[in-house]
């Protein structure tokens, strides 16, 4: 609506102002817990899968403030990083951890391993080839030995080792625990225990079919040990000869007895024999 003198005006129309609702009450709080004394303890990461090793071993590798915690044994210790970094803790001024890479190919296990062999070969200290080996290619039981030599090598003590059994590189012993069923065949022990690994780094046919032969002997071995202790499973009929010999008829003894005596009289008998030599030693006639 327009005004005289050309100027617009505008009309504000009041609004109504809006009636307030009341504010909900606030919940209830619940009260604040008394407070606590805080626990003095200290935190260890989770002990590994699988560990096979000692609890001297345990606290050893906890008290060297490792880059990270072994979770699992056979893996985390395969390239070696841990170990380097175990003994650039000892040799700080000999051995740089830089130079060595934390990976899983093997390229980089059998670069890492190289250096600490190396290195060791300056220090004068050694380690088993086989131990080395078996560690590489994540044989089962093997890391645990090679972590009691390097303890002893570095502290200069020696502890009893966890494992009751002699390691062969195989899963023979854990393939013994298992019940009957589930023991893995022929063919399926040959693949757990011969890595990809080893194959590529060792191409050499006849140390493999060697390897091959071995594991079927104890595959061989291990049949006839449940057949003999579970006959009535596999229905072992006894031979000719194991029949006749709970049918053996008595045989009568061929030579006398020979007759017992007592302590009594065997004493003074050999006392007397005894007193008669060393009368005619020392007075010979």
């Amino acid at each position: 609506m327009a005004a005289a003198g050309g100027k617009k005006v505008t009309l504000r129309v009041p609004v109504a102002d809006t009636p307030k609702l009341p504010s909900p009450p606030p919940p209830p709080q619940p009260s604040a817990p008394a407070p606590r004394r805080p626990k003095k303890y200290l935190v260890y990461p989770n002990l590994p899968k699988s560990c096979r090793l000692s609890p001297t071993l345990l606290r050893w590798l906890q008290g060297l403030d490792l880059t990270f915690f072994p979770r699992n044994v056979n893996r985390d210790f395969s390239n070696g990083f841990l170990i380097a970094e175990i003994f650039a803790i000892h040799y700080p001024w000999e051995l740089r951890l830089s130079s060595f890479r934390n990976g899983t190919s093997l390229k980089v296990k059998l670069d890492n391993w190289a250096q600490l062999k190396k290195f060791l070969a300056k220090k004068n200290l050694k380690l088993p080839k086989e131990l080395i080996y078996g560690t590489i290619h994540c044989k089962s039981g093997v890391p645990e030995i090679l972590i009691q030599e390097v303890y002893t090598l570095l502290t200069q003590r020696e502890i009893k080792s966890v494992q009751d059994d002699p390691v062969n590189f195989t899963d023979y012993s854990y393939q013994m625990q298992l019940p009957l069923v589930p023991r893995s065949t022929a063919s399926k022990s040959i693949k757990d225990n011969i890595r990809v690994s080893e194959l590529i780094t060792n191409p050499d046919m006849l140390s493999n079919e060697f390897k091959v032969d071995f594991l079927f002997l104890l595959q061989m071995l291990r049949r006839k040990i449940s057949r003999r202790l579970n006959p009535k499973r596999f229905e072992v009929k006894p031979t000719v000869g194991e029949l006749t010999l709970d049918r053996l008829p008595a045989r009568a003894p061929r030579h006398k007895p020979k007759s017992v005596t007592s302590r009594q009289t065997a004493v003074p008998a050999l006392r007397k024999g005894f007193c008669r030599s060393m009368f005619t030693f020392l007075f010979p006639s």
